[in-house]
Parts: structure tokens; C-alpha cells; sequence
């Protein structure tokens, strides 16, 4: 494993980390996004005049420009190789209520971003997405442009109790529980999929 730092989003960092991955690998095969930020469900009447345009800036910049500025930076060797892109969503790219109106704006947009992308970049280069739920043990913070950037939402009192109660299957999901969404998009088993995310979210649509 080699762990690069840098600003993912910045365009020169992603293309230099995809140039350490080629130098490493001789290729790249897949690119996985997991950069983001929640709004800590603060509803729009509830966000400062004065801090409106930044806060949209900072959640759209990390959330939406970010994952695309890595696809756009992998584009070239993933068409090499033929592989595919994968993004991480989050339930609140479905429902209302799995955030405020930032996050889950972004969110939305990033859904928009998988169908846009596997439309244009199919044959060569497959795109999907994975939507987890509620996820424990992460270090998902709020935005610095609200005051909220050392506020994680993991800390949220009753969090594992909270998302037990909203799950049909009565689980509250960490980082492992989605990571085979993850591994079978990437390989040959999902070789006919594209356009398509994946709800690792313990079933919260079927109610």
C-alpha cells in the first residue's frame, strides 16, 4: 500500500496521485472516492446569511468537484486498462432527512454524476456507485465554514442506538459491512454493470 498526501481537491494532486499509482502499478485499474463532508443536519433557516455561500462552496467543493476531479484525473488509464469508477454516495442521495439541505444536495448531484458519467464513458470505462447508510467508527465532521469542522458526527449521543432503530434489519453499519459492495463492482463479476449504486443501508427504502 503507498498513502499519498494532498488536497483531493486540487486537480495537480489528483494527477499526482494517479501518477504514483502508475509508477507503483504500471496501471490503474479502479478509482474509489470516499472524500467528504456532512452538514451535521443543519437546516437551511439555521445557516448565517453571511456564511451561505461558503458553506455551499465547501460542501459542493468536497462532496461533488472532488470525486469528479479524480475520475477526470484517472480517465486517461482507466480507458487504458478498461476499468471502472467507483463513488461513494450515501443514502441521502434517495431519501430527505439524511441531512441538511447541503449534504444532501450534493449527494444528489454526486447520483446525477454516476448516470452522466457511465453514459459517457461507456464502452471503455464502467461507473457505479455504493450508497451506505448510517456509518459508525468514521471520522465524518462538519464544515468548517459553519463552525462545526471539529464535530464529528460518529460522537452524536445515541448514534448506534439511532441507526439500530431506523434500520429495517436493525444493524448499525461500519466501513466493513459496505467493503464487498466496493470489492464486487470492481471486479469482473459486475462486468455488465454500470450506472448503478449499490444501498448498503440495512434497508431503510422498504419503509
Amino acid at each position: 500500500m503507498v498513502t499519498v498526501p494532498g488536497d483531493a481537491t486540487t486537480r495537480q494532486d489528483n494527477e499526482s496521485l494517479v501518477a504514483i499509482a502508475i509508477e507503483r502499478w504500471g496501471k490503474v485499474d479502479v478509482a474509489v472516492t470516499f472524500v467528504g463532508v456532512f452538514d451535521l443536519y443543519t437546516p437551511l433557516a439555521q445557516i448565517p446569511d453571511d456564511r451561505i455561500d461558503a458553506a455551499f462552496d465547501e460542501v459542493f467543493e468536497l462532496n461533488v468537484k472532488s470525486p469528479l476531479l479524480t475520475a477526470r484525473a484517472a480517465l486517461d488509464a482507466l480507458r487504458e486498462a478498461r476499468g471502472s469508477i467507483i463513488f461513494t454516495l450515501s443514502s441521502s442521495s434517495f431519501y430527505a432527512g439524511r441531512g441538511g439541505p447541503l449534504y444532501v444536495a450534493s449527494k444528489f448531484a454526486l447520483r446525477g454524476l454516476v448516470v452522466q458519467l457511465a453514459h459517457e464513458l461507456a464502452p471503455d470505462v464502467r461507473v457505479n456507485g455504493v450508497a451506505p447508510g448510517g456509518t459508525v467508527a468514521t471520522d465524518l465532521r462538519g464544515p468548517n465554514s459553519l463552525g462545526l469542522g471539529g464535530v464529528r458526527l460518529d460522537d452524536r449521543p445515541g448514534r448506534v442506538e439511532e441507526l439500530e432503530a431506523r434500520s429495517p434489519l436493525g444493524v448499525a453499519l461500519t466501513g466493513a459491512d459496505h467493503a464487498g459492495a466496493y470489492v464486487f463492482l470492481a471486479s469482473d463479476a459486475a462486468r455488465g454493470m454500470t450506472g448503478e449504486i449499490i444501498r448498503s443501508d440495512g434497508g431503510i427504502g422498504v419503509r
